[in-house]
C-alpha cells in the first residue's frame, strides 16, 4: 500500500516531502494494534490481560514514532512539513493530504505522549470488555492524530467528527452509573455544532473550488461571507473548547467518565476547539475576526470568571476540576484573540500545559477513586497521613494548575495577560482574576483532601502509589516542571509559525481599513 513506502515528489498524483509517510504510519498504526486485539482467543482473564499489553506495546511504539517529529521538525519554517498528499476524490479536487506546522506538531505529541498514559492508568480499574475498551482508545488515538496533522478540510471535518464515536462509546458503556446521559449530551452537544461547521466548509468549498487548507489560507473571502463562517465555525468550536454558555456538557461527561476518558477529554478534545480556532478562523476569516473580537473576549472572561466561582461551590472533585478546565480554557480563548505575539503563543503553551496538567488532576483522582470508589470531597481528608507520595505528587499539579512560577501553568497565562494588556487593560484585569480564584478553590480542594482530618476509618487502610502509578505520574511531573523551566524549548515550535500568522492578519486587517477609508 501507497501509505508504507516512500513517496516520489516527482510524481503527478503522490507528493511526500517527509521521504517516508510517518504522519500516515502515526494516524493508522493503532489500527494495525486493533487488528491484534481482534485476532486475541482464550478465556476472559487471558484476553484481558493480552488485550492490555497488546494496547500498551502498540500506543509506546506510536509515541516513539511520534518523537521523529520532535527530533526532524524544523522550527524556523512557519509552513506545513512532513507533507503527504495523494489523489481521494479527484472529481471534486479532494486529496487525502496531511502535514503539521508549528501550531499542530505539538498536539500531536501530546495525542501520542497521553495515550499510552491513559491505557496504563485503566490498567486495574478496567475489569469488563476489557478488548473492547482498549480497541476504543486506539480507535480515538487515529482520530485525533488524523485531524491535528490533516491538511484538507474534507479530511479533517472527518477525523473531528469520527472522534465523537469512540469517545460517546467510552463514556457510555465504561462510566459511572449516569453514564448513558452524560455520553448522550456529549454526543447531541458536540455534533448539532459541527453541523454548522459542515456547511461553512460547503461555502467555502464552492466559492474557493478547492478543501486545500493551505490554499484556502491564501483565498480572500468577501467581508460579509466571512461573518457567516465566523459564526458557524464558532458553533462547533465554542462547544469542543467549550465557551461559556455552551460548557455545560462537560462537567457530566467528566464526572460520569472513568479516569482515562476524563484524562483523554481534557488532555486532547477540549484543545480541539482551540485548535480550529487557530487553523482556520483566525488566518480565514481576519474581518470577522476583528469584528467579533469583543463578544469572544467578553465570552471568554464570563468562563473565567463565573466557572472560577462554580468550581469552588462543588463537592465532587472531577466536577471541580472540570469546571477549572472551563476557566483555563477562557484564558486559551482570550489568548487566541488578541492575534498577537504573546496572546497566541501564551494560548498555545496554555493550551499544552492544560493538557498535562489537567490530565494529571484527573489521574490524581481516579487513584483516590479506585480506592474508595467515591468522588465527593467530604469523604476524604488527611491522605497526607497515608499517602506522603501521592500528597507530592498532587500538590505539584496543584501549583501547575494556579500557575506559580516554576511549573507549565505559569508560562502560558502571563503571556496571555501580556497580549491582553496590549488589547485591553480591561481584558486583561479581569482575566487575571482567573489565577487569584483558581488559587482559592484548588488550595481549598487540596486542604480538604489532603491535609484535612481523616474522616473514615476506611481511610486508614487506603496504602500509597504503587509501581505502576509511580510509571504513570513522574513523565508528567517532570514534563509539567520541564515547561516551567525551560519554556523556550516548547515556544520555539511554534514561533515562527505564529509570526507568520499575525502579520497576516494584520495585513489583512489594515487591508481592510485602507478599502474602507477610500469608500465613498
Amino acid at each position: 500500500m501507497w501509505l508504507w513506502f516512500p513517496f516520489s515528489s516527482s510524481s503527478g498524483d503522490v507528493m511526500n516531502q517527509a521521504g517516508f509517510p510517518v504522519l500516515s504510519l502515526l494516524t493508522f498504526l493503532p489500527l494495525l494494534g486493533v487488528v491484534i486485539l481482534m485476532t486475541i482467543r482464550g478465556d476472559e482473564e487471558v484476553v484481558a490481560n493480552n488485550a492490555r499489553w497488546t494496547a500498551l506495546w502498540t500506543s509506546l511504539v506510536v509515541f516513539a514514532f511520534s518523537l521523529v517529529l520532535w527530533v526532524r521538525f524544523d522550527p524556523a519554517q512557519p509552513g506545513m512539513q512532513f507533507v503527504e498528499s495523494v489523489q481521494w476524490l479527484p472529481e471534486f479536487g479532494v486529496r487525502y493530504s496531511v502535514g503539521v506546522d508549528g501550531i499542530s506538531v505539538l498536539f500531536v505529541l501530546l495525542s501520542t505522549f497521553l495515550t499510552p498514559i491513559c491505557i496504563l492508568a485503566s490498567w486495574d480499574a478496567i475489569h469488563t470488555r476489557v478488548r473492547e475498551f482498549m480497541i476504543a482508545f486506539l480507535v480515538l488515538e487515529t482520530m485525533m492524530v488524523g485531524m491535528f496533522s490533516a491538511t484538507d478540510f474534507l479530511l479533517f471535518y472527518i477525523f473531528f467528527e469520527a472522534v465523537l464515536i469512540p469517545m460517546y462509546l467510552i463514556i457510555g458503556i465504561w462510566g459511572h452509573a449516569r453514564r448513558v446521559y452524560a455520553a448522550l449530551k456529549f454526543f447531541l452537544y458536540t455534533l448539532a455544532g459541527s453541523v454548522l461547521m459542515l456547511l461553512a466548509l460547503l461555502t467555502m468549498w464552492h466559492y474557493a473550488g478547492t478543501t486545500d487548507i493551505p490554499t484556502l489560507l491564501h483565498t480572500r473571502f468577501p467581508v460579509h461571507m466571512q461573518f457567516w463562517l465566523f459564526l458557524a465555525f464558532l458553533a462547533s468550536f465554542a462547544v469542543k473548547v467549550p465557551m461559556w454558555p455552551v460548557h455545560t456538557w462537560l462537567p457530566d461527561a467528566h464526572v460520569e467518565a472513568p479516569t482515562a476518558g476524563s484524562v483523554i477529554l481534557a488532555g486532547v478534545l477540549l484543545k480541539m476547539g482551540g485548535y480550529g480556532f487557530l487553523r482556520f478562523s483566525v488566518p480565514m476569516l481576519p474581518d470577522a475576526v476583528e469584528y467579533f473580537a469583543p463578544l469572544m473576549f467578553a465570552l471568554s472572561v464570563m468562563a473565567v470568571i463565573y466557572t472560577s466561582i462554580v468550581a469552588f461551590a462543588q463537592e465532587n472533585m472531577k466536577k471541580l476540576i472540570a469546571y477549572s478546565s472551563i476557566a483555563h480554557m477562557g484564558v486559551v480563548t482570550i489568548g487566541i484573540f488578541t492575534v498577537n505575539q504573546q496572546g497566541l503563543s501564551g494560548a498555545l503553551f496554555q493550551m499544552l500545559s492544560h493538557g498535562v496538567v489537567s490530565a494529571a488532576l484527573f489521574l490524581c483522582v481516579g487513584v483516590v477513586y479506585d480506592r474508595l470508589h467515591t468522588l465527593e470531597i467530604n469523604r476524604y481528608g488527611g491522605l497526607v497521613e497515608r499517602m506522603p507520595a501521592y500528597a507530592a505528587v498532587f500538590l505539584v499539579f496543584t501549583m501547575a494548575t494556579i500557575g506559580l512560577p516554576g511549573t507549565g501553568g505559569f508560562v502560558g497565562e502571563i503571556l496571555v495577560l501580556i497580549g491582553a494588556f496590549k488589547v485591553s487593560i480591561w481584558i486583561a484585569l479581569l482575566g487575571s482574576t482567573g489565577m487569584i480564584l483558581g488559587a482559592v478553590y484548588s488550595l481549598w480542594l487540596y486542604r480538604r483532601v489532603i491535609l484535612g482530618r481523616m474522616t473514615l476509618g476506611e481511610l486508614r487502610s487506603m496504602f500509597d502509589l504503587n509501581t505502576r502509578e509511580i510509571v504513570v505520574f513522574v513523565p508528567l511531573v517532570l514534563l509539567t516542571l520541564w515547561m516551567g523551566v525551560y519554556p523556550s524549548s516548547f515556544t520555539h515550535f511554534f514561533d515562527a509559525t505564529v509570526n507568520d500568522l499575525v502579520q497576516q492578519h494584520q495585513a489583512a486587517i489594515s487591508q481592510m481599513h485602507q478599502l474602507a477609508s477610500v469608500t465613498p
